[in-house]
């Protein structure tokens, strides 16, 4: 019987602990663009003005370049053989932000990146 008792508080302790885990906020910034020089500047770029206001960041993480591929011919009419493939990637970065402070997010909305660099913003 006094064992079961011992393992009462372990229990408790244990969900405090996810309690807390859970407390936690976090902006998970995903960055998309077809050029992946442009990508990673824009990535240092919200780095930089992420670690000016002392936020905690993580990553940025490389997610798999996402590949689309076409084949099309190249005569509309004979030539049936002659054909030409396109491809187009999208390369991709994660980047966790933890318990973002207002003038993080505020900073990060006024942020100007350029064109074609794609950003989807949640908090978690």
């Amino acid at each position: 019987m006094p064992e079961a008792v011992a393992k009462k508080p372990a229990k408790r302790a244990s969900k405090k602990a996810a309690e807390a885990a859970a407390a936690e906020h976090k902006l998970r910034i995903r960055v998309r663009a077809y050029e992946h020089k442009i990508l990673d500047l824009s990535v240092k770029q919200i780095m930089d003005t992420a670690a000016r206001f002392d936020a905690k960041i993580v990553g940025p993480v490389p997610l798999p370049t996402e590949i689309k591929r076409w084949t099309v011919n190249r005569s509309t009419f004979v030539h049936k053989n002659a054909r030409e493939q396109f491809e187009m990637r999208i390369h991709k970065r994660l980047i966790d932000i933890m318990n973002p402070t207002p003038k993080v997010i505020e900073a990060l909305t006024n942020l100007s990146l350029p064109t074609g660099v794609t950003i989807d913003v949640k908090m978690i």
